[in-house]
């Protein structure tokens, strides 16, 4: 039996955009040792050439007549959308087989992913040409191409495009609102529910409060209250509203003549109260606080300071003192007589300090001298002998020599000096021991009143 020659040829090719290498293998002819005589005469040596959703073109030696002779040669080409398997150009050889065979495949475009949050629609599925569509859920946007081309090698154009969350949430606060601030403060408390905020996106959401918090005391006036929301995406929403306090206020309370106020809170606020004081020897004559009411008017009628009337033609000590009890203190000053040195040098100073006493309610009651002739005086109005021996035995106080007694304004006896006191001294331990917070306030704004 007679060898035969077998060539087997390999075309292999890649699949742009699968990333797949294919072979296909062809057994394209085979030589035989005893080659058939040539007859030159028949035209027709090869079968015609033909190419499924492909073009042949052929060139004959014998002229363009002729598609099938020996030595023609064909090439081969397929339509747009196919791609050529196995040999380009084939040629008409002497054993009337051709020297290839080739076919066309249609090019395909791998299968598209899907992209979150979104959808595509193709026109042809994924062969050559089909143009494929992409569309995002509501609240998401196209960023990247809108569209992709399956290409003639079998690739799209383009990239693969996401969808981004473009829509902001939604949030809604809660009406601006007014409050009167509490009786007796400058604030209110105001209480809210806090908004809720929607996303097209996100299903939970944390809102974030810019200011106070509800249910706290807010001060007077506009208190600007802000809350912001953010989605996965950072898209940003944002309200706002107005928390605003009023502090209902009376007129403002004129102090009294000869005297002064002292007021809690703001002064004039509502709620606030004010007392009445009286300077040294002033009383008060009228209510002893006033408060601002709800209608900004002030309660009860205003308290004047009147000029205090110390009645000395009374028969007992304690009938005396009851006029200074809680308005007065007490100095008594006691002197065998009237020339006693230490007496007179007292008497230099406290004319000096007159004024001093004054602005701390501190009234002097002089006794001088011994029985039969013994007396005593506040100024110029003289105590009767009764009241005289009453205050002697009821703070020990002696005829023998100079001394003096301070009693506070409860008529406690506080001090005893037994020699003279300068003002300065007397002053001091008066300020340190026997006055309040208010009065000491009261008399530092009325310290340079005596220079």
């Amino acid at each position: 039996m007679p060898l035969g020659r077998f060539v087997a040829v390999f075309i292999f090719y890649f699949t742009a955009g699968s990333g797949t290498t294919v072979y296909d293998t062809f057994t394209d002819f085979a030589e035989e040792d005893n080659t058939p005589q040539l007859d030159y005469k028949n035209p027709y040596w090869c079968h015609s050439p033909s190419l499924t959703n492909g073009e042949v073109i052929c060139h004959s030696p014998r002229g363009g007549a002729y598609r099938s002779t020996l030595g023609t040669r064909c090439e081969m080409s397929c339509d747009r959308g196919y791609r050529l398997l196995g040999k380009r150009s084939i040629q008409c050889l002497a054993n009337r087989r051709w020297s290839g065979t080739a076919y066309c495949r249609m090019v395909r475009c791998h299968v598209l992913p899907l992209i979150p949050h979104g959808r595509y629609t193709c026109t042809q599925g994924f062969v050559v040409d089909s143009r494929c569509d992409f569309t995002c859920d509501p609240g998401y946007r196209i960023e990247g191409e809108h569209s992709r081309t399956c290409q003639r090698g079998g690739s799209w154009s383009g990239a693969q495009p996401d969808c981004a969350d473009t829509d902001p949430p939604k949030i809604k606060c809660p009406p601006s609102r007014l409050k009167v601030a509490e009786p007796g403060k400058l604030t209110a408390m105001v209480t809210w529910d806090p908004p809720a905020a929607k996303d097209t996106a996100d299903k939970s959401l944390e809102v974030i409060l810019v200011g106070q918090e509800p249910g706290t005391d807010f001060k007077e006036g506009a208190n600007i209250i802000r809350y912001k929301v953010y989605d996965q995406a950072r898209n940003r929403a944002a309200c706002k509203f107005i928390v605003r306090v009023e502090v209902r206020r009376c007129p403002t309370l004129p102090p009294p003549l000869h005297g002064y106020l002292t007021c809690s809170s703001d002064g004039n606020n509502y709620g606030a109260t004010c007392e009445y004081h009286c300077d040294g020897g002033y009383e008060r004559r009228g209510v002893s606080s006033r408060i601002c009411l709800f209608n900004r008017s002030w309660g009860e009628a205003p308290a004047e300071c009147v000029p205090m009337e110390i009645k000395s033609d009374v028969n007992t000590a304690s009938a005396l003192l009851d006029q200074f009890y809680e308005k007065r203190r007490l100095l008594i000053m006691s002197t065998p007589n009237i020339s006693d040195p230490d007496y007179q040098l007292q008497n230099i100073m406290i004319q000096k300090a007159d004024c001093g006493l004054d602005l701390r309610h501190v009234t002097l009651i002089e006794l001088l001298g011994s029985p039969p002739r013994e007396t005593g005086r506040i100024k110029d109005s003289l105590l009767s002998s009764e009241v005289i021996e009453g205050l002697r035995q009821a703070f020990r106080i002696s005829r023998s020599y100079f001394s003096m007694v301070l009693l506070d304004d409860l008529g406690l006896d506080r001090e005893r000096f037994i020699t003279p006191m300068a003002s300065d001294e007397l002053f001091s331990y008066i300020d340190s021991f026997l006055l309040d917070e208010e009065e000491r306030e009261k008399l530092e704004s009325h310290r340079d009143f005596c220079d």
